[in-house]
């Protein structure tokens, strides 16, 4: 059994501008993250553990060190699919969707583990074309293969992973998390900050920025740009 869970904070920021009912579909952070690099972190016993090449924290990696219900449930949710067949993990999909669901964010934490499991998305959003599903993903080469996406399916590709190259070569709508609103001005992308740019159907080819958030390694240059962030009320 997988569990679906309703709007976080930042979801509920979009849910009140879009006026539809969000929900999340997450797995374990770093478990579940085959592509991750800059941001990889996972939680092994009760601790975060960040990557050799960790430069920021993956924010719900904290989340799962902090809260252990939060922890099983995505646990719970990853090992479900484990050794499933890609029509089995959308059968699963499918059946434990919240019935009033209009738009579903595939991984407020974790990402796609394999490209069964990715398929099986795909094949859950044809099923309920009345529905958008977006996501984030450093899962690059599934992605790739598996393009054009449903039309009510809406992707971003995620700098910090293993391929990013690959964004620049397959053109790829993008996302890049910055230290700073400066750096996002000067790198000419706009802020999200209630996920509207990362769901809008209407917006598929738009880049744009995410600011450093969640609890940083003591020391590291995120965790003094996130302090200087909270400083500035940002």
């Amino acid at each position: 059994m997988i569990k679906f869970s309703p709007a976080n904070t930042k979801l509920k920021k979009l849910q009140k501008k879009i006026k539809k009912k969000v929900y999340s579909f997450d797995l374990l952070s770093g478990h579940s993250c085959p592509c991750a690099n800059e941001c990889y972190s996972k939680v092994v016993n009760g601790k975060v553990v960040d990557g050799k090449n960790t430069k920021f924290r993956c924010y719900s990696a904290s989340q799962e060190a902090v809260y252990k219900n939060v922890f099983n449930l995505r646990n719970n949710n990853l090992q479900a699919f484990r050794k499933q067949s890609s029509s089995q993990m959308t059968n699963l999909i499918l059946q434990e969707m919240p019935k009033n669901a209009k738009v579903i964010r595939i991984h407020s934490s974790g990402d796609f583990f394999s490209k069964a499991y990715l398929r099986a998305c795909i094949n859950a959003a044809k099923t309920k074309p009345e529905i958008i599903f977006y996501f984030y993903t450093k899962f690059l080469p599934g992605l790739i293969e598996a393009l054009p996406l449903p039309d009510n399916m809406v992707y971003t590709a995620s700098y910090g992973g293993t391929h990013d190259y690959l964004i620049e070569e397959h053109n790829l709508r993008y996302v890049k998390v910055v230290f700073s609103k400066n750096e996002a001005k000067k790198s000419r992308l706009p802020l999200d900050i209630n996920d509207y740019h990362a769901y809008n159907p209407n917006s598929k080819n738009n880049n744009f920025a995410l600011l450093i958030h969640g609890i940083q390694p003591a020391g590291s240059l995120a965790a003094q740009a996130l302090s200087l962030i909270k400083k500035l009320g940002h």
